[in-house]
Order: structure tokens, then C-alpha cells, then sequence
């Protein structure tokens, strides 16, 4: 009896990563999101068999005897769905992003820029598009200091020169950023320091809620929901210019009244393309509003 553990694996992986590139296309058309968890899976064996026998006879000779017989083995797995609401979907998706959540992603080997990018709304002063955590704003965000901040973080990290770490002060979550001692002084972690308006030179800046007023090592944080993190990847999604020029989606201008391209803020985390036809080859793909959307299977970001 050969196990199928590995294609159930496989299926229900897929259909989880159609469900959410699936959900931020609704997001970018300002639809209502719809999660739905598998919350178990069960697999049913039935075993059927069957005989029978034949004889001819014939005048003079021996008779001829036949048997035969098949045994057959049928699967039939059952996987139950259960929607995400209620207590568990404000829990999940409407509250802010636990802050051990991002100290775990770090030290998953994540890059800190794409964290702080997807996760982060404000670092003190500079503002990560706040607004693209909900629905598709009508004016350009403010996002290019905030992202030039965390690239000095990232250079850091490629040389293994910081760390970051989760701890509680009296049941108040902080993150803690450690620099090491030999490389506080680096060209990097002193202009990281000076966009965020903190102390240069330092080897601990502690990331938090509320920060402590005149401490210059303090950064004030504003992370995203679950829900937020979508919106702003929904800007990712490349809507088709007739669903654009009938309004079906928000445009977005600058304070010149020009266009804004979203490629600026997420085009290098992720890319929704869509096609009218369906295309030959991609990673994932769905069909909603009657056009084909798909991340190209060469999209490493």
C-alpha cells in the first residue's frame, strides 16, 4: 500500500498559495478577502475483490476449466475546510504583527529590508507608505527615506554585523538591534543611525511601541497587521489597462497629478502580472474578473 502523504503535501500547498495570491488580487480591486483553513484530512481505503470460473465440455476430450479473479484497492481522501473568522480572524489578520514574529523571521534568514519593508508602517519620522495598508490610496506615499534607512540594515546584515533579537520590559514587547562592537562605527550602521535621528556609534537600539522620551537610542515602531502586510503587496498586482480606465481599481497620483507607479514600492519584493490569456508556464496562477493572474516561475524575489 503506497502512501500519498507527499501529494496531499503538494496539493494543499498549491492551493494555499493560490488562495492568498487569489486574496491580494481581491484586495487590489478592494473585494473582501476570504481565508479558508484545512483543518484536517482524512484518507478512506476500500478493498474490493472479485472471482469466477468457466468450464467447457466437449465431446471426447477433457474438459477445459478456466478461474479468475481481480483484487482492487480505491482511495477516497476527504479534506475539510473551515472558514477564518471571528475571535481566531481579528486574532490572525486584524491585529498588529507580534513583534517575536518578526524577531523570528530574521532568524529564519529573511532579509531584515524586506521584513522591515513589509512589516514596518514608521520608523520614528520616516514613513514605510502607511497608507497602502489599506485599500489602494489616491495620493503617492512617502516610502523612499524609509527604504533607503533599511538598506544601510541590510549591508549590515550581508556582513553579519548585526543582530536582532525579542524582549519584554515590564510586558512591553521590544526589539532589540544589536551592532557589534568592531562594526558600530561602520559607515552603514552611522547613517542608519542618523536617517532614523538616533545616536551614532551605539552597539544596542531598542525598537519599540513607546519609546522613552530623550533616550537616543530609542526608535518608535509602527508595524502592519496580517491584513496591512496584503494590502501592501496587493500593490504588487498589475491590473489590465481596461479594468483601469473603467475605475474598477484606485489610481493613484502624485501631488503633481501625474500617475504613481506601485513597481516603485514593491517592485522588488513581488510582481503580479496578469494576461486575458491563460499563460503556458508559471509558478501559480488563478482566474478572477476575467483575466488570468500569475507570479512568472523565474520570480526569485
Amino acid at each position: 500500500m503506497k502512501s500519498e502523504r507527499s501529494n496531499y503535501n503538494l496539493a494543499i500547498q498549491r492551493t494555499n498559495d493560490e488562495q492568498l495570491l487569489l486574496n491580494l488580487v481581491r484586495l487590489k480591486y478592494r473585494d473582501t478577502p476570504f481565508f479558508m483553513e484545512v483543518s484536517s484530512v482524512a484518507s478512506q481505503f476500500t478493498l474490493s475483490s472479485t472471482a469466477n470460473a468457466s468450464a467447457t465440455l466437449q465431446d471426447g476430450v477433457k474438459g477445459l476449466f478456466g478461474l479468475g479473479g481481480s483484487l482492487g484497492l480505491t482511495e477516497k481522501p476527504t479534506v475539510t475546510y473551515s472558514p477564518l473568522q471571528g475571535d481566531k480572524f481579528i486574532q490572525r489578520v486584524l491585529s498588529p504583527l507580534p513583534l517575536q514574529t518578526i524577531a523570528l523571521l530574521f532568524h529564519s534568514g529573511w532579509s531584515i529590508e524586506r521584513i522591515f519593508r513589509l512589516c514596518f508602517q514608521r520608523m520614528n519620522h520616516l514613513k514605510n507608505a502607511p497608507g497602502a495598508s489599506g485599500p489602494t490610496p489616491s495620493l503617492a506615499p512617502q516610502f523612499l527615506e524609509f527604504v533607503s534607512a533599511v538598506k544601510y540594515l541590510r549591508a549590515l546584515q550581508v556582513q553579519d554585523a548585526i543582530n536582532l533579537s525579542y524582549f519584554e520590559a515590564e510586558g512591553v514587547p521590544q526589539l532589540i538591534l544589536h551592532i557589534n562592537e568592531e562594526d558600530k562605527n561602520r559607515e552603514e550602521a552611522k547613517q542608519f543611525a542618523l536617517a532614523v535621528n538616533v545616536e551614532p556609534g551605539k552597539t544596542r537600539y531598542v525598537l519599540t511601541f513607546a519609546p522613552t522620551f530623550n533616550r537616543t537610542d530609542q526608535i518608535r515602531i509602527v508595524t502592519r497587521s496580517l491584513l496591512g502586510t496584503m494590502f501592501y503587496l496587493s500593490q504588487a498586482v498589475e491590473v489590465s489597462t481596461q479594468d483601469t480606465l473603467r475605475g474598477k481599481v484606485t489610481k493613484t497620483k502624485t501631488s503633481a497629478g501625474d500617475v504613481f507607479d506601485w513597481k516603485k514600492v514593491t517592485g522588488d519584493l513581488l510582481r503580479i502580472r496578469s494576461l486575458p490569456e491563460k499563460p503556458e508556464e508559471n509558478a501559480m496562477i488563478i482566474f478572477y474578473r476575467g483575466t488570468w493572474f500569475y507570479i512568472d516561475d523565474s520570480d526569485l524575489s
